[in-house]
Order: C-alpha cells, then structure tokens, then sequence
C-alpha cells in the first residue's frame, strides 16, 4: 500500500503501544529490537561521540528515556565494561511490559529499570551526564515533546549532552525498509510487530525541517545517514 509521506500520520498508531496488544508478538519485538537498532541506530555512534569520552573522565551517569526492551543500554553498558570504564545506566520506560521484560533480561548489566516518566526523575532531583532516547520523539504528542526537551534538558547536569535520536521521514526511508523487512517478515520478524510498526513509524516522523520549526531555542537538528534526525542540546545550551 502507498501512503502519503508529505505530512505526518499522526493519527497513525503503532501496534505495540496498544495495552491489549499481543504478549508474545510484543515479546517478540522487544527481542528484535537488538539487532533493528543496531542496523538502524548505529548506538556505537553515541557511545563512541558522547559517552566515552566522559567516561574516560570518570564514572558518568547515563539515562535512556523510552528505553524499550533495553536493548540500547545493555549495549553501552557491555562496551564500557570491556574499555573497564565505570557507569550508572538508566533505562526509563513508561510501558511497564518494557520494563519488566528489559529487567528480566540484563544478564548481569548492572542497569537500573525504572516504569517512569522523565518528570517523575525531574522532581526527584536527579542529574546526568548523557541523556538520550532512540525512536522516540515520533511517539510523542506536541504536548509530550515539549515535556520531553524540558524534563531531558533539567536532567543533564553542567557540560553534559542531551541526544535525542529519530528517523526522518523520508521516501527512501520507508522504500528501503519495507523491502527489507518484507524479505525477513516470514522467517525473522516473523511474530512481531516491526514491520508493520517500523512503517507505521516512519510515516509519524518528522522531517528536518519540521522538527527545527517546532524545538525551542538551545536546541539543534542534525539529519544524517541513512534518513535519521538527531536532536540535540549542546553542553554550553544547558542551564
């Protein structure tokens, strides 16, 4: 099916956000996830730009907002621990399946799982060196995203970095993933939701210039390759 990709499906909404979606099949998400980011995200760019260089400084604390199944953080945490560099990750879900699912999986990452929203942490004082989230903004209401860049940026502390990550929405974005999870949808996407929410995704993101007319002053917008935005709040920007 072809859809129009010149505005944002926000009426569009993906099938893992429903409460009574499919257990299994939303298991089955959270545990593709890994290898979807990886191929997608490129988390290694995070780590190696703006955590690791702070960790090398010495211990940092880290806070993931949206973090899903954790996958994300599990990854961070596994790079610093082979560089013997020391952290604090934060993987904060407001889905509680997210979270007890993320929780049951650490495998000794020694992440903390938080069923949260940013604005809880807000009020409980807490600060961070790197604050970020991944596929995350496209969720989010206009009232949400101005709570996110308000709660993310009282989050970070002095000469700390607030990375928040999305694809773009792009014509080539939506051709190649749907040929690519097409090919993998009857063997290993099978049972989840990723091809049909990584579409729907796409169609609710935002492009580059949409994203910069909406994001307040001390905030930046980056696209880069292949079709993803990363939305930023320099260390000199925050308060």
């Amino acid at each position: 099916m072809r859809h129009d990709l010149s505005m944002r499906a926000t009426e569009a909404r993906e099938l893992m956000d429903d409460p009574d979606a499919d257990i299994g099949m939303l298991e089955q998400t959270y545990r593709r996830f890994r290898l979807v980011n990886a191929l997608v995200s490129r988390p290694g760019l995070l780590h190696r730009r703006e955590i690791r260089p702070r960790a090398r400084r010495g211990p940092v604390r880290i806070l993931d907002i949206g973090a899903g199944g954790g996958d994300v953080c599990r990854m961070i945490a596994a790079r610093l621990r082979r560089a013997g560099l020391d952290a604090e990750i934060t993987a904060l879900d407001a889905d509680e399946r997210a979270i007890r699912w993320a929780a049951d999986r650490d495998d000794g990452a020694g992440i903390r799982y938080r069923c949260a929203f940013a604005a809880d942490l807000v009020a409980e004082g807490e600060q961070y060196d790197v604050v970020f989230s991944n596929h995350l903004l496209h969720h989010l209401t206009g009232a949400e995203l101005d709570g996110l860049l308000r709660d993310s940026a009282a989050l970070v502390r002095d000469g700390g970095v607030v990375v928040h990550r999305d694809i773009a929405r792009t014509r080539f974005a939506y051709a190649l993933y749907d040929a690519a999870t097409w090919a993998l949808s009857g063997t290993l996407f099978r049972g989840s939701f990723i091809r049909e929410d990584g579409l729907i995704s796409i169609r609710r993101s935002y492009t580059r210039r949409e994203l910069s007319a909406l994001v307040p002053s001390g905030w930046t917008v980056r696209f880069g390759l292949p079709s993803r935005l990363e939305l930023r709040r320099e260390p000199e920007s925050v308060p």
